[in-house]
């Protein structure tokens, strides 16, 4: 996924969630690609940003890389595999 892409986005029906993937650029890039393989069947979308300065990521409390944000608060963290992603999802989606 590119900076500013959605996930699903023509399904407008779907909630919209905002995400920030901090890490260097190699490590985020895989994350992103198993992250939009994991859930992509799942009814929601996901607005994508990139964070790549390590001040930013301390400053949010950050300790691993690649860390996924969702809606502000740490979600994710480390190179996790695409079937902890979309148990994650799932589980925060049920809960919404």
């Amino acid at each position: 996924m590119h900076e500013g892409e959605i996930l699903n986005a023509k399904q407008t029906e779907y909630p919209l969630y905002h995400t920030v993937i901090y890490g260097d650029r190699v490590k985020s890039a895989k994350f992103s690609k198993r992250l939009s393989c994991a859930i992509k069947h799942l009814p929601l979308r996901v607005h994508f940003s990139y964070e790549a300065d390590t001040q930013k990521a301390l400053a949010q409390g950050i300790s691993k890389d690649p860390t996924l944000l969702l809606e502000g608060k740490i979600f994710l963290e480390g190179l996790v595999q695409a079937e902890e992603i979309t148990e994650a999802f799932e589980k925060y989606i049920s809960m919404s």
